[in-house]
């Protein structure tokens, strides 16, 4: 663990991060041991896909499968989309760059939401590789016919005020570039505030499942098609 966790101050978000980070680097899962949880759709006639590629922040971490965010999407999607969420707790950007295209050609995903980083980061891992990895994944995801949404992170300032903006300006420039719908940190209003993280500590409770989706649903909306929404 590097010795920067250490100089972190009693701000409840900055405790969130080494808590966090503590997860990461303790306990991932391996990819041998990742399932992909896949929500059928119920009309075969038009099999949408869309693919989810996180953490654990995505994967329903300490909780049923139904109570996190993405099975709670599917209740607003139309039946005849499938979401197929390849989350893995502890996934990095070159772990998720890895998997993605084996994913690809098994599920043909029309989309994919993006949620990949915070790993890398918060073990002060290269952005350079990160901004690599991330431009990887998205590249191929829309080579192979997917809409890209791109989840992005936060660090606080404990890392430095220019490690944060070259953070924050990689995943802006990245979505720039590709010109995908974008959120800067999709954990802004829960990060702060501990009654929306499980009883570890680490990670965003079932109550706060809802509040990531309701963030993220106008995006998600603009993603879909206001069309593809459940009847």
């Amino acid at each position: 663990m590097s010795l920067k966790f250490l100089r972190l101050t009693n701000h409840p978000f900055k405790k969130w991060v080494l808590l966090v980070s503590m997860a990461a680097l303790l306990n991932p899962l391996s990819v041998t041991q990742a399932q992909s949880t896949e929500i059928t759709a119920k009309d075969t006639n038009s099999p949408a896909k869309l693919l989810v590629l996180g953490d654990s922040l995505s994967a329903a971490y300490g909780m049923a499968v139904e109570q996190g965010w993405v099975a709670l999407l599917s209740q607003k999607l139309h039946p005849s989309i499938t979401i197929v969420n390849a989350s893995i707790s502890g996934e990095t950007s070159s772990g998720g760059k890895n998997r993605l295209p084996a994913l690809l050609k098994q599920h043909q995903p029309n989309w994919l939401i993006l949620e990949l980083g915070a790993n890398d980061a918060l073990r002060g891992q290269s952005l350079r590789s990160l901004r690599k990895n991330l431009t990887t994944i998205i590249e191929q995801g829309q080579q192979a016919g997917a809409e890209v949404l791109l989840l992005g992170i936060r660090l606080p300032t404990n890392y430095g005020p220019a490690y944060d903006e070259a953070l924050s300006q990689l995943y802006q420039d990245l979505a720039d570039r590709y010109q995908l719908l974008f959120d800067p940190f999709f954990l802004a209003e829960l990060a702060l505030d501990p009654q929306w993280i499980q009883a570890d500590g680490l990670h965003p409770n079932a109550q706060a499942q809802p509040k990531i989706l309701q963030r993220l649903w106008p995006r998600i909306q603009m993603l879909i098609g206001k069309d593809l929404l459940a009847p």
